[in-house]
Order: structure tokens, then sequence, then C-alpha cells
């Protein structure tokens, strides 16, 4: 299965080392972000969880939950946790999957259906393609996604800048621009005609083309 954006994210009954979840159900009406990983133990992944880990509090600001997962057992993850946070020095609080059937992996796209059904025996590199992260809505539909290679640190600032984007477009009907950061002006689409860019923004917009319409950031 392919998955796009606008897609709705495929739910999941998994162990997960805060217990048993439902995915969908553990959304609820929160935005989520899912982040995988190959393998336990592995080097760019320890690093990636205990940034994540200090990130959470600002995630929680925006009403955001994070979930990570790795091709192995529960069990593993618990030991891995310890060596995050004794290496990145921030414990990891929240849910980790244990996908030792691959079942998420597949779900996902992550993993080719023939891939097999355990992940005992299976090296990092035969998962290499379980590096993604995907930005979920409270309507559970898949808002964003990037996928990484082993070898490259993903970036979570980026992610949290791509959730105030998603958010902050999901709310107003705009777009934000190359670079983007909070509180920057930001795009009035296409879609939106100058009659009802009036009503929506009085304060009134910058020209710069006709398809290319500016204005400052929505506040409330």
């Amino acid at each position: 299965m392919s998955l796009r954006i606008n897609a709705i994210a495929p739910d999941f009954t998994a162990e997960t080392t805060q217990g048993t979840i439902k995915f969908h159900e553990w959304i609820g009406d929160s935005w989520a972000i899912l982040f995988s990983h190959p393998k336990d133990f592995t080097p760019v992944c320890t690093t990636e969880l205990g940034y994540m880990a200090g990130l959470k509090p600002e995630f929680d600001k925006r009403n955001t939950k994070i979930i990570g997962l790795s091709v192995d057992p529960v069990g593993n993850h618990e030991k891995w946790a310890a060596d995050i946070e004794e290496t990145q020095g921030h414990a990891v609080t929240y849910p980790m999957i244990g996908d030792h059937d691959l079942n998420v992996a597949k779900l996902y796209d992550m993993l080719p259906d023939d891939a097999g059904a355990a992940a005992a025996g299976r090296t990092a590199a035969d998962n290499a393609t379980v590096r993604a992260v995907f930005l979920i809505g409270p309507d559970k539909r898949i808002k964003a996604q990037l996928v990484y290679p082993m070898s490259s640190g993903r970036n979570f600032d980026e992610v949290l800048r791509l959730l105030d984007s998603c958010q902050l477009t999901a709310k107003h009907t705009v777009a934000t621009p190359v670079n983007w950061r909070p509180g920057q002006d930001v795009i009035i689409p296409p879609a939106v005609s100058d009659e009802q860019a009036k009503v929506k923004f009085p304060g009134g917009w910058k020209t710069l083309k006709p398809y290319l319409r500016v204005v400052a950031q929505p506040k409330d």
C-alpha cells in the first residue's frame, strides 16, 4: 500500500513501552508524530530518540503526541531507553512501539509484504527503509511525511516547524513560504479571491504578483 498526503493513517493495535495501544484511539483529538527506526541500539537513532525526548514539551504545547517505532520487541526498547538517557541526557517519556512482527512497518509501506513476519534475525541494513516520519492530524489523515537514509540523522527542529505550518494552515486559509517561521508573513492561496481575502484579512496584504499575495500571519 502506498501512503500519500491526506490518506487515512493506517490504524493498528500494538504493544508499546507504555502498554497496548490502538493507534487511532491513542491519537484521540490530538495531532501525532510517528517516527520509525530500523533497529534498536543503532547509533544515529539513539541520538534522534534522545533529541525528541528533549523536544517533547514543545510538542505537548502544540497538542501533539509523539510515538517511536523500532523493528524489535518492546523488551529491547526498554533496555535501549537506558542507553539513550545515559548518552543523550533525556529520558524517553513517550511510548515506543515494538514491531516484532513487522506489522506496522508493512502497514506504513516501510517494508514490503514479503519481508517476513519476524524481527528476529533481521539487521538494521535489512530494515534500512524504516526511517520515516509521519505527521498525522486529529482527523487521522497524514498531513506530511519524511524519509531519511540510515546515515543521516533527521532534523526534528524541522519537524516541529513543519507541524507549526500544518497547524496554522489547517486553521486558516493560508500557505507558508520557503523557510517560514512562526510569526512571519504568510501567503494567501490563489483559491482565495481578492473579495474573500478582504473579509478574511481586513488589514490588507501586499500583492507581489496576482498569484503571490503576502499577509501578516493570523494571530488567533
